[in-house]
């Protein structure tokens, strides 16, 4: 089995999986499969010739880092996906799991997200560039399948993403890392005041990166089964001031929230529909406050700075 960004919250977290080690896995670094280079990653399928691809590589980041950089969150997940896709099918590998993105879905919808929904309306603009990516590629998937006949590609949507070897700083991370890191500055700190972007009523959901392994060590087990697309989520949300909260708890932080409403927040709303996934047998087993208390062990162990 072939891993692409072995090295990356998704990738690290699914080679810990104890089901991994049933499988023969090659999870090659950026040195060695650069995926941004097509002739490269055409020879490297050809040498290797896998049974399967996962592919977990990609540029991500939170809002910040997507507004910053739409050019580069487009064509390098652009073109890492059909890069990859592309060679595969011409070296005959047979099967690929693609993982998407809830940011694929439009905006404005305040009902769970079904599969159906895909290219359907206008995406979010704080990450769209990010989201044409993921569509342009998981639409290449079946395109590719409809020309190769006995190649399959198939296409998971995790939602929102946090846990061990995730990015925590407020630049560039997600949601969740980057509230632990604020909370976790203003305890050494001694600050009593930390920041919201929004109102705090936005609502998310997020999944621990764990849960995520497990499904993809299924997902790999029985492929024959996976629906051409699937959402992958918990099925419920919160807002981003109950993410705070939640957060405060694990951290030990016990000042106050403002709220600086200037900021964007992305969509109002984004929970994913898991019918298909519970349809397919399984779901996920941690829970927000057990997620978050293992995801600052390991900020505390590698992330936060030496005296703190």
């Amino acid at each position: 089995m072939l891993l692409t960004g072995g090295s990356g919250m998704v990738g690290r977290n699914f080679r810990a999986h104890p089901g991994v080690a049933g499988f023969d896995l090659l999870a090659p670094t950026r040195g060695q499969l650069d995926l941004l280079d097509a002739a490269g990653t055409r020879a490297f399928l050809r040498e290797h010739r896998p049974d399967i691809v996962v592919h977990a590589a990609g540029r991500v980041g939170g809002i910040q880092a997507n507004i910053a950089a739409p050019v580069a969150f487009l064509l390098d997940n652009l073109d890492m996906g059909r890069n990859l896709l592309q060679a595969a099918s011409e070296a005959g590998v047979p099967r690929v799991i693609n993982l998407g993105s809830s940011c694929m879905y439009p905006r404005g919808h305040d009902e769970p997200l079904r599969e159906e929904q895909l290219f359907s309306g206008d995406l979010e603009p704080t990450n769209e560039g990010y989201a044409i990516a993921k569509i342009a590629v998981a639409r290449l998937g079946e395109y590719l399948g409809r020309e190769h006949p006995g190649w399959r590609c198939r296409t998971l949507v995790p939602c929102n993403l946090y846990g061990p070897h995730d990015r925590f700083d407020e630049a560039s991370s997600h949601l969740v890392p980057a509230i632990l890191h604020k909370l976790h500055r203003a305890v050494v700190e001694g600050r009593d005041v930390v920041e919201i972007w929004g109102d705090g009523s936005a609502r998310r959901e997020f999944m621990y990166a764990g849960d995520l392994a497990d499904l993809l060590v299924r997902a790999i087990e029985r492929f024959d089964e996976l629906p051409d697309c699937m959402n992958v989520g918990i099925g419920t949300d919160h807002s981003v001031l109950d993410y705070y909260v939640a957060g405060a708890q694990v951290v030990g932080y016990r000042g106050r929230f403002s709220f600086d409403t200037t900021r964007p927040v992305g969509m109002a709303r984004k929970l994913v529909d898991v019918a298909r996934l519970r349809a397919f047998g399984w779901s996920a087993a941690v829970d927000l406050g057990a997620g978050l208390r293992m995801t600052y062990e390991h900020y505390l162990r590698e992330h936060a700075p030496r005296g703190t």
